[in-house]
């Protein structure tokens, strides 16, 4: 019996290691998240752009892990090329006037996004739509304007299946570098790169920031031409400033976790055992668990204090001191039940009462006038006390709308 026990457990033990070897063999999935990030080597990574960028400009080219408002603050008096590219640029209305202010002294301002935020397109009055592929395969054409630059066939881009480009603009201020489209023969109406003078210096919009990226450089030699060609509209004589702040994804990695993580077996295995140790903390937790004892809360004992305390005063024929603290009982509930002042007792006081409580004025005038004939006695008879109460008891319910 124990042979055969350890038989299955051998034969587990291979299948497992097995399986975990294979896992380990597959192939891995490609990942086509769009970062953007310069030290990425995905697809959609800009890693060989840096490179490129590096290999050309040398210790000219600066890398910004900051945002630029507070880049731009520090370093009032650079001049340049700021190159800012992401699939989203959201930018916030005082980093676009900090840019823009920098911009106008002379400088280039290099936006490549596939979306544009509204506080820039406010400021440089231009507006975008959505272009949507004809074909299942998702193919969009470019191609440059400048007839030095534009290659012989358009550039064909299929990893998406819509583009943007921009629909208004500024056409006294703006000229049009590249178009696009869904089909080969494109329209000059849909440029996605436009170059606009701003102040002394120049911005250029560029609505296609995948020419950047690691797939599409390494793609073929036209789309890194193209990419090239993109170049030629940054002054490599001049000092460039890379953003590394706006991007998709991350530049670094705070957790340590994230080594562990990236591997898909190895997640697996973490989370496995995460749900195991939930699993076993469950189970043995509640079969090892000890009877809560039920504990009987103390009861309230104020009704039958106050009952003892009123007995040992009637007991003693102290009538006169319990209507007393029935009365001031009484005066105080009318004072914080009606909002009225009991030490002044006029007509303004009884018609308020009257009023309030849902009684007469003449019912409230006998009511008070009977309490005051009570505080003036020496003595209470036990009747005069339970008419006291009784009349007390019946203006609380005709005031709270009982009666």
């Amino acid at each position: 019996m124990i042979k055969k026990g350890k038989s299955y457990i051998i034969i587990l033990v291979v299948t497992f290691v097995t399986y975990l070897a294979l896992e380990y063999n597959k192939p891995k999935e490609v990942n086509w998240f769009p970062s953007f990030t310069t030290h990425h080597k995905i697809p959609f990574g800009t890693k060989v752009f840096n490179d490129i960028l590096e290999k050309r400009l040398g210790d000219k080219i600066t890398a910004v892990q900051e945002p630029p408002y507070i880049f731009l603050n520090k370093n009032n008096n650079i001049s340049g090329t700021y190159v800012l590219i992401n699939n989203t640029l959201d930018i916030d209305k005082s980093e676009v006037k900090k840019l823009l202010e920098w911009t106008a002294k002379g400088n280039t301002l290099y936006l490549a996004g596939s979306s544009f935020s509204h506080a820039l397109k406010d400021e440089l009055n231009f507006s975008t739509k959505t272009l949507y592929t004809n074909d299942i395969n998702h193919h969009f054409y470019m191609q440059l304007v400048n007839p030095s630059l534009k290659s012989d066939k358009p550039i064909v881009f299929s990893k998406k299946s819509d583009v943007t480009y921009f629909s208004k603009i500024d056409t006294l201020n703006t000229k049009v570098l590249g178009v696009i489209d869904n089909f080969e023969t494109i329209s000059i109406k849909n440029a996605n790169i436009i170059k606009q003078n701003y102040g002394d210096g120049t911005i250029i919009l560029n609505h296609f920031p995948y020419a950047f990226t690691n797939y599409f450089i390494l793609e073929n030699k036209n789309n890194t031409d193209f990419t090239s060609s993109l170049l030629a509209y940054i002054d490599t004589t001049k000092n460039v400033y890379v953003d590394n702040h706006h991007k998709t994804g991350k530049t670094f990695y705070t957790s340590p976790m994230r080594i562990f993580l990236s591997a898909k077996e190895l997640k697996w295995a973490y989370y496995i055992a995460l749900i195991g140790a939930l699993f076993y903390v469950f189970f043995e937790g509640k079969r090892k668990q000890r009877a809560i004892p039920v504990v009987t809360p103390l009861k309230n004992q104020t009704l039958a204090f106050t009952r003892t305390i009123a007995d040992m005063y009637y007991q003693k024929n102290r009538q006169k001191e319990i209507a007393e603290h029935k009365i001031n009982f009484f005066m105080d509930f009318v004072r914080s039940k009606f909002h009225v002042n009991t030490l002044e007792k006029n007509d303004d006081f009884y018609n308020t009462v009257s009023a309030r409580s849902f009684h007469t004025k003449e019912e409230i005038k006998n009511l008070f006038l009977f309490l005051d004939n009570l505080m003036n006695k020496h003595s209470i008879t036990n009747d005069e006390l339970l008419a006291l109460d009784k009349k007390i008891e019946q203006f609380k319910d005709k005031a709270n709308g009982s009666k």
